[in-house]
């Protein structure tokens, strides 16, 4: 899952170096959190226009999760 989280992101931001991918263990529900960071500058290409692409990027990632039977949420920061 971080792969494919990784491999979305990089292909948004022109600063691929500074993308960092933390992930938490699961919590007591079973949800395992990826914190997704980006440079400063390319923060807005991940959000996009009213958190558009965020939401598309939260929602595939949703989707692989739920083929290998995991929960997960992204967190950008």
């Amino acid at each position: 899952m971080k792969d494919l989280l990784l491999a979305i992101v990089s292909g948004l931001v022109e600063d691929k170096d500074a993308v960092r991918i933390d992930v938490d263990e699961p919590n007591e529900e079973g949800v395992i959190v990826y914190h997704l960071h980006v440079s400063k500058d390319d923060m807005g290409r991940v959000i996009g226009k009213q958190g558009r692409i965020a939401k598309a990027i939260r929602t595939v990632m949703r989707a692989g999760a739920g083929r290998q039977n995991q929960k997960i949420m992204v967190d950008i920061d």
